[in-house]
């Protein structure tokens, strides 16, 4: 019995050893048919490549722009194209289109004289109420006394009037006043280029309104190149720029500080070849009482008298300033022969009458008139159409 146990247990223990022989040969073999694995090592770097020569390509380069998937092409950005010239707004009957604007003017100047003229009874009192709401409105006090004085022989030779009456009556005198008589137009359908020269002091709104009548001329079909000549103020020839580049007019500008009659002679020159219509030059408006911007003005028109005659000199005056624009206006119209008179900054306030004023002073017309921020806010001066805004419905 003991003999056949330990049989067994022998018999056990050689089977369990074959069976590990057989198992240690199979790992053995499996590692010596598996690959070993690799150990992580940071890749090298590639060499660089062979430098070769640029070759001319037609399409844009493109930017490789890396992600998780790999390298992707970046498609190059587009370049903006130039913006189209803007279309100026028609001129024709541009002032009664900015009438509304205009009316906003009216309460001391319109409604308060039809308020006047309206009362059962037109005494003394009344007719010096009248004659203030006048000269507040800068019409100036001889322009004031002639109107008043046909007022009231006008009021008593034909009696008691409706208000519509009245209305008529006053808008009568006020366009008489206006002189509708005298030649408005712009003077530029002579020789080309025609030469414009826009005159002024800082502050009255002179580039701006320069690059507004170049909109006015284009709306009008004619081309024009703008003169930045106005060296003496900072930015004013990027100002200008702007203006032009929106209408697609060229502009011809020198260095800040630069020679401003150096700047006008090259304009006119360039425009001359080119074979513009208009030449529309901006000049230096420092403070009217220095005598330096004076003698600067008459040179800048003497140098570009060079070419030929300027066809126009306009005087940008500002609306609010009243009986001081008119001091103004005679300095300039002694030192550059003022043709006619641009009037800014009239829309929102109560002194239209200095319209009046300037021509009853000066004898000079005025052909134009800012209404408005807007960059077609600049109108032809229309007589009838000025004061029937005035006076509002």
């Amino acid at each position: 019995m003991d003999l056949l146990v330990i049989a067994v247990i022998l018999g056990v223990v050689l089977l369990a050893g074959g069976i590990g022989l057989v198992v240690s040969r199979r790992g053995k073999q499996a590692e010596i048919e598996a690959p070993a694995r690799p150990v992580p090592v940071e890749p090298a770097a590639p060499a660089a490549p062979e430098a070769l020569p640029e070759q001319p390509s037609a399409e844009p380069s493109a930017t490789a722009e890396t992600s998780g998937t790999g390298t992707k092409e970046k498609e190059p950005e587009a370049e903006a194209a130039p913006a189209a010239p803007e279309k100026p707004e028609p001129t024709a009957g541009r002032l009664v289109r900015l009438r509304a604007r205009l009316a906003r003017s009216q309460n001391a100047f319109g409604k308060g004289l039809l308020g006047l003229l309206s009362r059962d009874r037109l005494d003394d009192d009344a007719w010096e109420e009248i004659e203030e709401t006048l000269i507040t409105a800068d019409v100036g006090l001889d322009a004031t006394t002639d109107i008043v004085g046909r007022l009231r022989e006008r009021t008593r030779v034909l009696g008691t009037k409706t208000s519509a009456d009245l209305r008529a009556l006053l808008a009568e005198e006020l366009t008489a006043a206006l002189d509708p008589g005298m030649d408005r137009s712009l003077n530029v359908n002579g020789d080309k280029p025609a030469v414009v020269l826009v005159v002024g002091v800082n502050g009255a709104g002179k580039t701006t309104t320069c690059g507004k009548i170049g909109r006015v001329l284009i709306a009008d079909g004619r081309s024009v190149l703008f003169g930045a000549a106005d060296t003496f103020r900072a930015a004013a020839a990027d100002q200008l720029q702007t203006w032009a580049g929106r209408v697609g007019a060229e502009i011809v500008r020198g260095p800040e500080g630069g020679d401003p009659a150096s700047v006008a002679f090259d304009a006119v020159k360039r425009g001359t070849e080119t074979g513009v219509d208009t030449v529309l030059v901006d000049t230096a408006g420092r403070l009217q009482n220095k005598v330096g911007l004076m003698d600067e003005l008459s040179k800048v028109k003497r140098v570009v008298e060079k070419h030929g005659p300027v066809a126009e000199t306009l005087l940008v005056l500002d609306a609010t300033t009243g009986q001081n624009g008119l001091a103004q206006a005679q300095v300039f119209t002694d030192a550059v022969n003022v043709t006619g008179v641009v009037l800014t900054k009239l829309d929102g306030t109560a002194k239209g009458g200095i319209v009046i004023a300037v021509q009853r002073k000066l004898g000079i017309p005025v052909k134009l008139v800012g209404l408005g921020e807007g960059p077609d806010d600049l109108a032809p001066f229309e007589p009838a159409a000025f004061v029937d805004a005035l006076l509002g419905d």
